[in-house]
């Protein structure tokens, strides 16, 4: 199966097309790098479209019009004139139930896509965070972790301001499940499970608490919940020394997924185990390891 990817470059479309590719689908990456024929020629030949293209911090109010109504309308006006009933996601937002030019522009989108008789998926995310999430412009949790990780300040205005929150593992799981059939298209808004409520207050003391738990000579915090544990892997990725790359393999075993890596502080990464299983076979010179059963 042939899946166009909008916005393949963008930080949920990184994510997106590295998990279809992963899942054995041909990924269509369609980002600003790509001409108009391009697209043309990807509408003609997918099976199914994931819209994530967009903007969220614009120069002037129009470029929200143009970048999340307009274009979402080129994408449907494309399929249609290719007589193409395809399936789409689009991934909206929260804000589209507000008015703001960025919400409006959002529900404007939804609407062409309701409109257009397509099989589609609307889905309004929260406020979304995870590895490679660009601070000072995709949200305030990559703000705070980026700047946390380098020692320089944040500003809370509200610590008690409660901010919702997808992790966007969560989201590319289910839009995968929406491709795979798991899901069927709705008339109707969706939204991303689960929903991660926390105050700005929680979210800068949870990221200190980390950084200082990483530098002590425990290196590991105590991670509470689910949510504390995707805040630890994101935050991983900014604190992480330049220039490594990071592992990750999966088979019958399990999975093990290098999260961090530091010449001063070593590695930390994250090793699951299905039932019954056994892994290593190996041993070490030397080698000074801390494990945390997480879950099991």
């Amino acid at each position: 199966m042939r899946v166009l990817v909008t916005g393949s470059n963008g930080f949920i479309g990184k994510h997106m097309t590295k998990a279809l590719l992963k899942a054995g689908y041909e990924v269509l990456p369609y980002d600003l790098d790509k001409t108009e024929q391009d697209l043309i020629n990807y509408v003609k030949e997918a099976d199914f479209v994931i819209h994530l293209a967009g903007i969220n911090r614009p120069l002037t109010n129009e470029e929200f019009y143009n970048g999340n109504t307009n274009f979402t309308k080129k994408v449907v006006d494309l399929i249609k004139e290719n007589k193409r009933n395809i399936p789409v996601i689009m991934s909206s937002s929260i804000q589209a139930a507000l008015d703001n030019d960025y919400g409006k522009s959002k529900k404007m989108g939804e609407d062409f896509l309701f409109e257009s008789g397509l099989p589609v998926y609307v889905f309004r995310l929260a406020n979304v965070f995870g590895k490679w999430c660009r601070p000072n412009y995709n949200s305030a949790a990559a703000t705070f972790m980026y700047n946390i990780a380098h020692n320089l300040p944040i500003e809370i205005r509200d610590r008690n301001y409660v901010v919702h929150y997808n992790y966007v593992t969560d989201i590319v799981n289910t839009f995968i499940e929406c491709v795979k059939g798991n899901i069927k298209p709705s008339k109707e808004v969706l939204s991303v499970s689960p929903v991660h409520d926390c105050s700005l207050g929680r979210l800068a003391d949870t990221l200190n608490c980390f950084k200082n738990a990483v530098e002590s000579d425990e290196h590991l915090p105590l991670i509470k919940d689910e949510f504390e544990l995707k805040l630890f892997i994101s935050f991983m990725d900014y604190l992480s020394d330049e220039g490594y790359s990071f592992n990750y393999a999966e088979d019958a075993r399990g999975s093990f997924e290098e999260i961090y890596k530091s010449k001063k502080y070593g590695q930390i990464s994250i090793n699951k185990s299905f039932p019954g299983i056994t892994k290593g076979g190996h041993y070490h010179t030397y080698k000074n390891e801390i494990f945390m059963t997480v879950k099991g």
